[in-house]
């Protein structure tokens, strides 16, 4: 059958920026489709992050301060009922759909630090997987393919529907979209078994970021600096090497944006 014939469970994080080490939750979102290609169970979730929500990350997800506030979780509750749910996932040897990996994933994993809430890794034991990452497969098996890979781009190029982006729920289940199509498109990530295919991003996403980082380094930065470590950034004092804090935070596009 293979991974993208089966239900497939997307992930996704609303924030309050792009900063992986400093930025907070502000609402998540789990949800499955179906073998069918139709929407599954949802489970979201709305958190009060502890700070200030900036203007510019309401304009994108449409959350403000006082709504948080008023209607959500305190953010230590809410952070530990998200990770155990996602690692109730990954425990049961079921992929993930996370779009930008590293980039959700590592910041559900400070804010664990944060809250003094156990992080995936403690739970599972290692690095979490089997994820898969729709912008990680779509640069591996399109790698010259001009314009944005932001979630919205992807869904168009793949014709998947997204219904409200920045919504965590719409999002998480476009995420899941995009991977079953590129899965189904092509065979030499299709065919793979989900550890097999979460080793291949390991070293896809290293390779991706080292070209992006030679690019910087041409044109604009010399001193830049892009993580390579994937689906988790280690927490900066865990770098090995003392490498230092990537030279932008990246969101959901792998590019900087807010929110």
């Amino acid at each position: 059958m293979g991974w993208h014939r089966e239900a497939l469970t997307g992930f996704d994080l609303e924030t309050t920026g792009t900063d992986i080490e400093s930025d907070r939750i502000v609402t998540a979102a789990l949800a499955e489709l179906r073998p069918d290609g139709g929407p599954g169970a949802v489970r979201s979730w709305l958190l009060d992050p502890g700070v200030p929500v900036p203007a510019e990350a309401t304009a994108i997800h449409g959350i403000t301060t006082g709504h948080a506030r008023r209607h959500g979780l305190p953010a230590a509750a809410g952070v530990a009922e998200i990770v155990a749910a996602v690692a109730g996932i990954l425990r049961a040897g079921r992929p993930l759909a996370v779009m930008n990996a590293r980039y959700d994933l590592s910041l559900l994993d400070r804010e664990c630090r944060r809250h003094g809430v156990a992080p995936l890794a403690a739970r599972l034991g290692g690095a979490p997987g089997p994820v898969i990452d729709p912008l990680v497969l779509d640069k591996h098996v399109d790698r010259y393919r001009k314009g944005k890979r932001t979630l919205q781009a992807l869904c168009a190029h793949y014709e998947v529907e997204l219904a409200g982006a920045h919504d965590a729920g719409a999002d998480a289940l476009a995420a899941a979209g995009v991977a079953v199509r590129i899965g189904r498109l092509h065979t030499s990530v299709g065919s793979l078994e989900p550890p097999a295919l979460h080793d291949l991003q390991i070293r896809a996403a290293a390779d991706q970021a080292a070209s992006f980082q030679r690019y910087l380094r041409r044109t604009s930065d010399p001193a830049a600096y892009v993580e390579r470590a994937w689906p988790l950034v280690p927490p900066q004092r865990e770098r090995a090497g003392g490498d230092p804090a990537p030279a932008r935070a990246t969101g959901r596009g792998g590019a900087p944006r807010p929110a």
